[in-house]
């Protein structure tokens, strides 16, 4: 019954939105600029990557054959979300810890649609085995024992498989997650999510077949229910959790929040009132992004960022 409702839900071709993209990037409340980072906007970011030549393309900042530093010794390794891509999942977060000096590395993973800017449908467990090669790639070129990871949705969640079931918990430092689906999303998450995603052409009745992701985030899936089984978290890895009330496609959004002694959660909006990001926005937050990067530097578990207003879709930076 859940896998038939699941393609009605996807039956239908959702309208390319990048003109209604191009209209919210301009009409949104604007932010001061004090408030917010010089990088690249979600907007146009999104819009670089239905380019042909950015399918494939790494982010800003990335994959420069940095080598860790004495102050960074944890290469950080970036895990994107359902039919996105490294490009255009952390367009911002990227350049923002490399200019900050850290190492940074991106990959794409379970693609199901070859050629195209489609990523993270496919069975995630495949999707962690390429995760497992791609930290061994960044661990032989880099010369460090231990990454850490910084995943955005599935890719927040998707590590978890990896470090449970595949042996990374020798090699994961720590998982800063941004919205990620640990516990799973209802159907009308999924829907929300490819609806939002209307904006880059996306016919749902095309990729629907292809994503087993998707089933596999439903809440209570067998998949997600043998992950969380004994609560889903290994010692020795540190798991940072952050998360925006106003996520449509996390739902609810407390199925991103993980349990245990080694685990810390944030919701933005505990710390900023007028943060109002939701699950497409939040890469693309510069409160956000000061939290990741409290997580892989201080981690100081009171910090506090210099908060802005923050819209949906778009973000603010």
């Amino acid at each position: 019954m859940r896998s038939s409702l699941f393609r009605r839900a996807f039956g239908a071709v959702v309208p390319v939105g990048i003109a209604l993209a191009c209209t919210l990037a301009v009409v949104a409340p604007a932010t001061p600029a004090s408030a917010t980072t010089s990088l690249p906007g979600e907007a146009s970011t999104f819009l670089s990557s239905t380019l042909v030549w950015n399918w494939y393309a790494s982010p800003p900042g990335a994959n420069t054959g940095c080598i860790p530093s004495a102050q960074h010794p944890y290469p950080v390794v970036l895990s994107e979300g359902t039919f996105s891509s490294m490009y255009n999942s952390f367009g911002a977060i990227s350049p923002y810890l490399a200019e900050q000096g850290y190492c940074v590395y991106a990959f794409n993973y379970g693609q199901t649609i070859w050629p195209s800017m489609f990523n993270a449908m496919g069975n995630i467990a495949n999707s962690a085995a390429q995760l497992s090669s791609f930290v061994n790639h960044v661990r032989s070129v880099t010369g460090a024992h231990q990454v850490d990871i910084v995943g955005w949705s599935q890719g927040g969640m998707m590590p978890r498989y990896y470090i449970n079931d595949l042996g990374g918990a020798a090699y994961v430092h720590e998982l800063v997650a941004l919205a990620p689906s640990n516990y799973g999303t209802t159907l009308d998450g999924i829907e929300n999510l490819v609806s939002s995603l209307g904006g880059l052409g996306i016919a749902t009745s095309l990729v629907s077949p292809f994503c087993q992701a998707c089933d596999q985030q439903l809440q209570g899936s067998s998949f997600l229910n043998a992950l969380n089984a004994g609560g889903g978290t290994r010692p020795g890895v540190h798991y940072v959790v952050i998360e925006t009330r106003y996520d449509e496609v996390v739902t609810p959004y407390t199925n991103a929040f993980l349990s245990g002694p080694n685990v810390q959660n944030i919701v933005l909006q505990n710390q900023c009132s007028q943060d109002h990001s939701d699950h497409l926005s939040i890469p693309y937050d510069s409160n956000a992004l000061q939290d990741v990067a409290n997580a892989l530097g201080a981690d100081n578990p009171s910090f506090q960022p210099s908060c802005a207003w923050v819209g949906p879709l778009i973000g603010n930076v």
